[in-house]
């Protein structure tokens, strides 16, 4: 299907489609089994024409296969749940246990995740503040085996059901939906950001929010980490904006009357070609 919104703020890459199935769609780009890969390269490459797809053996890291909606990946993390909380933070290095543990398991490591493993990422300030964190993500177990990445343009509404709708987009263009969101609303707090893995921006917190009566729209691309690796994809200066399709469809029907139409909006649009 075309989109109302994507033409109108002059998306520059594909709206992407998320979509839980049971069966892999033929000639999908997909990670090999152990092999560490961003999940936002899956979002991107649909962003750019063509399909990808991961599985419970194909998430890429262990944040992609909690963002994904494969359950709790953290546990399978080196050192377990533990491990995690003090990589996101202050390190291993200093943990029981940590230096050995980091020390056996280089061979299968990154040097920078091995760095990042010892030393710490520093997104939050202490292991056990993200314990809190993780008690707040909305992880769960999808009922699907694959969740497929696809460009919406080839989805058949017909026949598949996307979880959400995702726009690569500008700041303006964001200005754009985060306007558009609250358009038809009577309340202002219709786009939330939450703090999460790049991955979990476009998966498991849309998957939440489209069970609510009233979905929100999630902004990601806030993870540092992320907007490193998907930079050589899409380039700088982007975010990601993921629609619940219920607030997709909401959102399409808004877009004739607005103030897309409108010199504003208009003129934004002439000075960024």
């Amino acid at each position: 299907m075309e989109s109302l919104i994507a033409k109108a703020i002059h998306l520059n890459y594909h709206a992407v489609a998320l979509i839980w199935s049971d069966e892999k769609p033929e000639g999908a780009m997909q990670f090999q089994e152990k092999k560490w890969g961003c999940v936002m390269w899956l979002a991107a490459h649909a962003a750019k024409g063509k399909t990808a797809v991961a599985d419970i053996k194909t998430f890429g890291c262990f944040g992609g296969g909690v963002g994904l909606g494969f359950g709790n990946q953290y546990k399978s993390f080196p050192g377990g749940e533990e491990g995690f909380c003090h990589f996101l933070s202050s390190g291993n290095a200093g943990r029981t246990g940590g230096k050995e543990l980091a020390e056996k398991i280089k061979p299968f490591m990154r040097a920078e995740a091995h760095d990042n493993f010892l030393h710490g990422e520093r997104y939050i300030k202490t292991p056990r503040q993200v314990e809190k964190f993780l008690a707040n993500l909305p992880i769960m177990q999808i009922p699907a085996k694959y969740v497929v990445f696809k460009p919406l343009q080839d989805v058949n509404l017909a026949k598949e059901k996307p979880q959400s709708i995702i726009f690569f987009v500008n700041p303006d263009q964001l200005s754009a939906l985060v306007v558009l969101a609250n358009y038809g609303r009577e309340d202002n707090e219709n786009a939330i950001i939450p703090y999460a893995a790049g991955c979990q921006t476009i998966g498991i917190y849309p998957y939440k929010e489209a069970k609510s009566a009233k979905p929100r729209a999630v902004v990601g691309l806030t993870d540092l980490s992320a907007r490193v690796y998907i930079r050589k994809q899409l380039g700088d200066n982007l975010m990601a904006f993921s629609m619940p399709l219920s607030l997709f469809a909401e959102m399409e029907q808004n877009v004739k009357g607005s103030f897309l139409e409108r010199h504003t909006w208009q003129s934004l649009l002439s000075e960024g070609e």
